[in-house]
């Protein structure tokens, strides 16, 4: 039997990538109370929040027969599963780069993490993508690339404007 996932259960997964790059941006800023780019900080808390409001808004708007078909799980471990694999994917937002945050990096520091991090999200959506049949909402995910790349474009501005 091969894993597969429908559009609703991706759509969780970006959801918690997006709450734990909300974490990110935030932990940098509260490091950093009094720098110049706190404000810029902020922003890009505010630039995760509007991922995650659009995340969860397409996935209330999946339709029901994307969310019907699911993979066998006896055990009801998927949304365990997804949600492990938002954690540790190494991407964006991920737990572990929130708190290796010393508040000793520049605004360059961060933003090179932060590009990092989207590229390694990136990687992971299309991997994930690859699990999503057609018929179950492939065409979502590849909107959360690209946004997550969109993102890119954006902290890319940032850099080149500080």
């Amino acid at each position: 039997m091969s894993l597969q996932f429908n559009a609703d259960e991706i759509f969780a997964v970006a959801v918690k990538i997006e709450e734990n790059g909300i974490a990110f941006y935030s932990r940098a800023r509260q490091l950093q109370p009094a720098a110049p780019h706190a404000g810029l900080l902020e922003s890009l808390v505010k630039m995760e929040e509007g991922h995650k409001r659009i995340f969860e808004e397409m996935r209330r708007t999946v339709p029901e027969e994307f969310k019907a078909e699911k993979s066998y799980d006896p055990f009801d471990e998927t949304a365990l599963y997804l949600g492990a694999m938002a954690d540790a994917h190494g991407g964006e937002g991920s737990p572990s780069a929130a708190e290796k945050l010393t508040g000793r990096e520049t605004l360059n520091e961060i933003i090179d993490i932060a590009l990092e991090l989207e590229e390694k999200s990136i990687l992971y959506y299309l991997g994930l993508r690859d699990l999503v049949p057609e018929r179950l909402g492939r065409d979502k995910i590849d909107f959360i690339i690209g946004e997550e790349k969109k993102h890119v474009a954006q902290l890319q501005k940032v850099k080149e404007n500080s």
